[in-house]
């Protein structure tokens, strides 16, 4: 396989391959979660030679210290290909689409500056469409508000707030499970504070991307990706709960948005029911499979909803499992987007 060099980029059509200014032209690789998106950003690199930077958008991936069940690129993975928007808010900061979207842009501009290509590589749908369909100008809320909420979802609980969400934005919530801690909370935050729904904010007008797209979407095989799910659950499962032990035992309240992520919140109800110790007793084998299991199985359904999602969103090419040729495509589909430049 011949790898596709910068220079050739450049002797090929006659200029530096890059956007003609801060946000003239991302490429996106989006797909489900355990499809192999990040080994294949880093073969685009490190095999074909293409100047890719990678910028993330994966929400769970924006926490520092939640490292054993999101998947982050590894170290050497970093090594061979720079990545942005990972490792930006402390567990104890809420996430948002605006707030990746503010990073994000950020990042395609010093991209940009550098004379290398953004390349966004992830999974959480919401928060591309964010980048590029643009965002709702909501106001801010207070911070007040936002705490007097979160107690009174453990005062209450998750159906009575997801019932008076219904009672005032019935469209979003019923785009929205009870159990979205997050989405439900910062709805209703938006309706006291500014007495509109969210989903009317975000009918209003929105500025998206004004640049050139090219958005590559991986459709794996269902089977395949359940099975790479299970094996990966099983080697999560460990290091997941000696986590979440070490976060809690280091004073994090288990009621953090950052523990509230996919896996992490089982985490903690399985430590908080007494399922291991101090830091340094060993993990009990029946906590640790009964965690590979809810992982999986969380997981699987997760990259459900994750396909559903792809397929109803524009893509340029769809691609199979990212094996050698696979990936040799979307190089030589990705260079010569650059090539339009």
């Amino acid at each position: 396989m011949t790898p596709t060099s910068h220079d050739a980029l450049r002797s090929h059509s006659g200029a530096e391959p890059n956007g003609s200014g801060p946000a003239a032209r991302i490429a996106v690789l989006a797909g489900p979660t355990g499809c192999g998106k990040t080994a294949a950003a880093v073969a685009l690199r490190a095999l074909h030679g293409l100047p890719v930077e990678v910028i993330g958008f994966d929400a769970l991936q924006l926490y520092r210290g939640l490292d054993a069940a999101t998947a982050k690129p590894s170290a050497a993975e970093r090594a061979a290909v720079p990545c942005h928007a990972m490792d930006a808010l402390d567990p104890t900061e809420t996430c948002s689409a605006g707030r990746w979207v503010a990073l994000a842009q950020a990042a395609i501009v010093d991209v940009h500056a550098r004379r290398a290509w953004p390349l966004l590589v992830g999974g959480t749908g919401l928060y591309l469409r964010a980048l590029l369909e643009g965002l709702a100008a909501i106001p801010p809320t207070p911070p007040e508000l936002r705490a007097e909420l979160a107690a009174r979802w453990h005062d209450v609980g998750a159906d009575r707030l997801h019932a008076q969400l219904a009672a005032v934005d019935p469209a979003y919530a019923a785009r929205t499970p009870a159990t979205n801690r997050q989405r439900v909370l910062r709805a209703l935050e938006v309706w006291h504070a500014t007495g509109r729904s969210f989903s009317d904010w975000h009918a209003s007008g929105r500025r998206g991307f004004d640049g050139a797209v090219y958005v590559a979407v991986v459709e794996p095989e269902p089977a395949a990706l359940r099975a790479r799910l299970h094996t990966r659950a099983a080697t999560m499962a460990a290091p997941l709960l000696a986590e979440v032990r070490d976060l809690l035992a280091a004073g994090l309240d288990p009621a953090a948005p950052g523990l509230q992520a996919l896996g992490y919140r089982d985490a903690v109800a399985l430590l908080r029911g007494g399922a291991a110790g101090p830091r340094d007793e060993s993990l009990p084998a029946a906590a640790v499979a009964s965690l590979a299991d809810r992982l999986a199985h969380l997981h699987v359904q997760y990259a459900r909803r994750q396909r559903t999602w792809y397929r109803a969103q524009r893509a340029d090419v769809r691609l199979g499992e990212l094996d050698r040729a696979a990936v040799q495509r979307l190089a030589g589909a990705v260079a010569g987007f650059w090539r339009e430049a």
